[in-house]
């Protein structure tokens, strides 16, 4: 199956599109074939207008969405569900903004929708989780982000707090579903709760094979999130498979640009604690990784500098040596087949020169290990083969939980 989707890659990838197929195949011939009489396209939850509709006719409703809430013929699932009369009070947005372009991590400010007039309110910052007060004209709430399937995006974090807030003020709550880009894939340690945090609240792998609908329902149905009472509706993909490739019709946050990135995002995540650079300030955010002392690395070079989504990037001004990982998805899926690959990481690490600085200071790097033990052992010299294997019994036992919540095959 990994050739299967590797071939799919190497097919349909040149830039981000809203196409999106399954290719069962085993050689170039017959893909061919496959692309020319594919499965239907999948259907996300918002594009199936009807069914939402049945649900939230005559409802005062509010929608955490941002740039990525789109329906397949590109139009915003706002401007569609007023287009059909559904009366919706307010939007909410997540990290980055409505708009998609605020830098990670900065403060998004309340406002309005330009487009529409409807008052956005940020759940980021100091106000990650809905009140009384701003649910007290909503009777139901939709959830329509385009997650990455990677437990420091902290879309799912936000869906969480919308869980216990709609729970708590006994709001209905209705999830449509996308498909998760990295498929099945479950690789990484699995958070330690000691570490929970905006980037990691849940005991889940770095990767997790779950769609936003999955891990819904796998967070209320172990009581990982306090959801007594919780009204839920959930509007599924259609044509889809957890093997199926798609392929992001919307870049999901300002730096996952394109969909290497979206690949490579799991491992190159983890230099956000560290001293090194991943590109943000360039054309290529987690694309690349490097810093004015890793001349040894390699000759690539680039320079951070402030661009919309990245004002003011690490080492902004400073010229950075390193590597370009992958400049197409398809080297991307090659180098990251489990989901996660530590060789940059370790790399990184063995070249740079003040081994007792390469790490930030404070807690950050373990928020998004989930654990105290992985820069321990990145300290210690232990290699990737033997880290890996410290996870795998985590893994297996995430796996039989996991299974239970899936909506799909």
């Amino acid at each position: 199956m990994y050739m299967i989707r590797r071939l799919a890659l190497c097919a349909t990838i040149a830039v981000l599109s809203a196409c999106s197929c399954t290719a069962r195949t085993g050689n170039a011939g017959q893909l061919a074939v496959a692309l020319e009489k594919s499965e239907p396209s999948i259907l996300t939850g918002a594009d199936q207008v009807d069914e939402i509709v049945k649900i939230v006719r005559g409802k005062r409703v509010a929608v955490l969405g941002n740039q990525t809430s789109v329906l397949r013929n590109g139009t915003h699932l706002v401007d569609t569900l007023l287009a059909v009369n559904i009366h919706i009070a307010k939007i909410f947005t997540p990290e980055h903004g409505f708009r998609g372009t605020a830098d990670a991590g900065a403060k998004v400010k309340d406002g309005k929708d330009v487009k529409t007039g409807l008052p956005i309110i940020s759940l980021y910052g100091n106000n990650k989780k809905p009140t009384a007060e701003q649910l007290q004209d909503v009777d139901v709430v939709i959830y329509d982000l385009q997650d990455v399937g990677v437990r420091f995006y902290t879309y799912i974090s936000s869906l969480e707090y919308l869980i216990e807030a709609c729970a708590q003020h006994q709001k209905e709550l209705v999830i449509l579903d996308r498909p998760n880009p990295l498929g099945n894939k479950i690789d990484g340690p699995v958070l330690d709760k000691q570490q929970r945090s905006f980037v990691g609240m849940q005991p889940v792998p770095v990767v997790y094979g779950m769609t936003p609908a999955e891990y819904a329902r796998m967070i209320i149905g172990e009581k990982w999130v306090k959801a007594d009472g919780l009204k839920l509706h959930i509007v599924q993909n259609r044509h889809y498979t957890h093997d199926s490739y798609y392929e992001l019709p919307v870049a999901p946050s300002p730096n996952l640009k394109n969909m290497t990135a979206v690949l490579l995002y799991p491992s190159l995540c983890f230099f956000e604690g560290t001293q090194i650079s991943l590109g943000r300030g360039t054309a290529t955010p987690f694309q690349v990784y490097g810093h004015p002392l890793l001349k040894s690395i390699g000759t690539y070079e680039f320079t951070p500098q402030p661009v919309e989504g990245a004002m003011n990037p690490p080492l902004k001004g400073k010229t950075c040596y390193g590597e370009l990982v992958a400049d197409t998805a398809e080297q991307a899926s090659d180098l990251t087949e489990s989901g996660l690959n530590l060789s940059w990481l370790l790399k990184a690490y063995k070249a740079y020169p003040a081994k007792n600085e390469f790490f930030l200071s404070g807690n950050f790097f373990n928020l998004l290990a989930g654990n105290t033990t992985l820069k321990q052992q990145i300290i210690s010299g232990k290699t990737e083969a033997e880290i890996r294997r410290s996870w795998q019994s985590d893994l297996e036992a995430f796996r039989v939980i996991r299974q239970k919540y899936l909506l799909y095959p």
